[in-house]
């Protein structure tokens, strides 16, 4: 799917696409990284960072206020008028088997230029699979291969992760604070200097 595509999802009434971290990447990171077709294949293709958080409607998968959608791995998490910030909290992607077969990320979405951003409350859940993981879905692909693709596989399609985006509620915090969201943000933009942001 392309990244101008609107994603609707066709499942009958009363159904919702809720996926645990083990099948968002059992069902879904390691069935792409295996080249094996996906049912539903509802989740596009995106690369994330040229978007801003509240620019994925109509790109991404939605339910309810939540994103999904596979990117590649990078490094440069910058958009037009923010950055995605690492808030350093890893866990591992356990399955029922008690085996490990990913990594969940957490990065907040912080307006302005790195490092001197303003907080939002939008969060970015990044799941990659774990190396073994990786590998297993690499020489499982590479088997149903012809000989010529055999070497770029392992490059392209070992560095996918399924991201899941949402805005959290300020209500989340026990602070007991009556303001929204965006009047935090604003507010908080007030005390900045020099901050640009596009028109």
């Amino acid at each position: 799917m392309g990244d101008n595509i609107n994603v609707n999802v066709n499942l009958p009434p009363g159904f919702r696409f809720y996926p645990t971290d083990e099948e968002l990447l059992v069902h879904f990171l390691q069935r792409r990284a295996s080249l094996l077709p996906c049912h539903p294949d509802v989740i596009p293709d995106l690369d994330l960072y040229p978007y801003d958080p509240w620019q994925l409607n109509g790109k991404a998968l939605a339910e309810g206020n939540q994103w999904y959608f596979y990117s590649r791995k990078t490094q440069n998490r910058i958009t037009s008028n923010g950055y995605w910030k690492p808030t350093g909290i890893e866990e591992a992607v356990i399955t029922r088997e008690k085996r490990k077969i990913g990594i969940k990320k957490y990065f907040v979405f912080h307006l302005g230029e790195p490092p001197s951003g303003v907080k939002t409350n939008w969060i970015l859940q990044e799941y990659s699979l774990s190396d073994s993981a990786a590998s297993c879905a690499t020489s499982s692909s590479n088997s149903r291969s012809s000989t010529k693709r055999r070497g770029n596989l392992k490059a392209d399609f070992s560095k996918w992760v399924i991201c899941r985006v949402y805005e959290r509620n300020c209500d989340d915090g026990d602070d007991g604070a009556e303001l929204s969201c965006l009047d935090e943000v604003f507010l908080s933009l007030d005390d900045l200097d020099e901050i640009s942001l596009p028109n």
